[in-house]
């Protein structure tokens, strides 16, 4: 594979010196944070930069040391780095240890079992720290089970927002969804195997059982699946029983129409007053929530005041 920047020249008596992104370890300089993304299925989705910098990168930083050395293994790749855990109990403690190795000037290698780091990962606390300190941070892309699931599930995909894993618990979780009820935007969820039959009732029960909607199931496994329908109907598909990865994406809220007659925006502001809400409050929500300007709900209220 060689190196992953070109070539590192060797200068005699002198440490190597860096180019593109890796520095390696260079006196003076410091190390690079490279966030990589995974493969979340097969081996061969790694990227070329990914396989380069398992075979060069002097310590990686990964959230299962096993299975790290697996990818390692199918990919026909010898690490000569440090390897240490990161995972979500070691985080805290592991940071510090993976700056200071960033301040000596080691590239750093930042991976999880699947996917991006620091998304539903590890590793958020890592990249902020790092930018913190004003440390160079960069990104290995690659494999993303959030738009694989997106595109494969048939649902709009112009505008769309992560969700990642709802909350454990059936009542934290059940507000949490019906906070999303009105979200028009397609929305992409994780969620483990068992929790998934409830939290698809759950979703029936907040978005309405008719809402279209798309379970994928070990993306781009061997036994990859996509089963598209109402949440009612994929709900009553699940009691049977999921196993694998799943990712869940629910077509976002039909846009509501908004109100358009005087009386009527004037009775909407008077509701919101009648809960307490101050008038100039209550017009802005309601100008907001109607896409129309302040200007004509405030008129209306002054017309309906005559």
């Amino acid at each position: 594979l060689g190196s992953p920047c070109g070539s590192l020249r060797d200068q005699g008596s002198r440490k190597l010196e860096p180019c593109g992104f890796l520095g390696w370890e260079n006196a003076g300089v410091t190390g690079t944070l490279l966030v990589a993304a995974a493969p979340i299925g097969r081996a061969e989705d790694a990227s070329g930069r990914l396989r380069a910098a398992l075979a060069e990168v002097p310590v990686i930083a990964a959230e299962d040391t096993r299975r790290l050395r697996r990818l390692a293994a199918d990919l026909g790749i010898a690490p000569v780095a440090r390897v240490v855990s990161y995972y979500e109990h070691k985080e805290q403690a592991r940071t510090d240890e993976l700056l200071g190795e960033l301040r000596a000037g080691r590239d750093v290698l930042l991976i999880t079992d699947a996917g991006m780091p620091g998304v539903s990962d590890p590793g958020y606390r890592l990249v902020r720290a790092a930018i913190a300190e004003g440390l160079a941070v960069t990104v290995l892309p690659g494999p993303s089970a959030v738009t694989a699931a997106l595109v494969l599930s048939g649902l709009p995909t112009d505008r769309f927002c992560f969700e990642g894993f709802p909350p454990r618990k059936a009542g934290e979780r059940a507000r949490r969804l019906a906070a999303l009820a009105d979200e028009q935007r397609t929305m992409v969820f994780f969620e483990s195997p068992r929790r998934l039959p409830g939290t698809l009732a759950d979703m029936a029960d907040a978005f309405g059982a008719d809402r279209p909607a798309a379970v994928c199931r070990e993306l781009t496994k061997t036994y990859e699946e996509v089963r598209r329908g109402t949440l009612g109907e994929l709900a009553a598909w699940a009691d049977d029983g999921v196993l694998g990865e799943i990712t869940v994406v629910v077509g976002g809220a039909p846009e509501k129409p908004g109100l358009s007659d005087p009386a009527d925006l004037a009775a909407a502001v008077a509701a919101r007053e009648e809960a307490g809400t101050p008038r100039k409050q209550a017009i802005a929500d309601v100008a907001k929530e109607n896409g129309v300007p302040k200007r004509v709900v405030y008129d209306a209220v002054v017309q309906a005041k005559r």
